[in-house]
């Protein structure tokens, strides 16, 4: 498949049509919230409490607050041997989880085929080997992520450069380097429209949580209706 650039799209249009997909979405929305967050606390539990991490963190964290050595606290949590393990095994967690997201890709673009939707949908990314490419893909972004988030600006960088991978390996199953190729010919010709959807999409994200804690489960899936709505928008497809 080739993709080519259309006539500049609106970031209104953009913004509505990301919304429609999430509208049309909430139980799909609820019921991934749920999975997700099920499995990762679960998990996050079970490690606490066989490491201690959690607990430690939180100790030392009032330990702070009452005015004592911060860098003594954060060398005694450094000290844990199960500190390296509970890392591990959160991002192991991270990893396995990251497909669901691609079967938001599936589910909208069944929308747009006025296809029925199905729950199983959801889990189109676990199917057979493209499990095994979409967490090689996000191993690969996540530990990039991590150290360039450190400064912030090469962090949201590395988003930008990033958005439209997962989408173009799922649609037209393109290599990681050739979807991250196809991505920065379009960041360099739509940054504004990508960069102001990056933002508001973040602060949607989030907003559920802080203005109604279970309306982030509705909320926390929102950045990928937008992605789909700045790739089907900013990416046509030809056979």
């Amino acid at each position: 498949m080739q993709s080519k650039y259309p006539q500049k799209p609106g970031i209104d249009f953009i913004l509505k049509q990301a919304f429609f997909y999430w509208n049309k979405t909430l139980f799909f929305q609820l019921v991934f919230s749920i999975f997700y967050f099920g499995i990762f606390f679960s998990v996050l539990f079970f490690l606490d409490g066989r490491y201690g991490v959690l607990t430690q963190y939180i100790e030392a964290a009032k330990n702070v607050n009452l005015g004592m050595n911060a860098s003594e606290q954060m060398l005694k949590m450094q000290s844990n041997p199960g500190l390296i393990y509970f890392s591990w095994a959160v991002i192991g967690t991270m990893v396995f989880l990251y497909p669901l997201n691609i079967g938001f890709y599936n589910i909208y673009r069944k929308i747009d085929l006025k296809e029925k939707l199905e729950l199983g949908d959801l889990l189109v990314g676990y199917n057979g080997l493209n499990f095994f490419k979409y967490i090689g893909y996000y191993i690969f972004w996540l530990f990039v992520y991590i150290y360039t988030f450190q400064t912030i600006i090469l962090g949201v960088a590395w988003v930008m450069v990033t958005i439209f991978v997962a989408p173009l390996m799922f649609f037209t199953d393109k290599r990681i380097f050739e979807a991250i190729s196809l991505n920065f010919q379009a960041l360099r010709k739509y940054f504004l429209e990508i960069l102001v959807c990056i933002i508001v999409a973040l602060f949607f994200k989030y907003i559920g949580f802080a203005l109604f804690f279970v309306g982030g489960l509705f909320t926390f899936p929102f950045w990928n209706a937008m992605i789909y709505s700045l790739y089907k928008t900013i990416f046509s497809e030809k056979s």
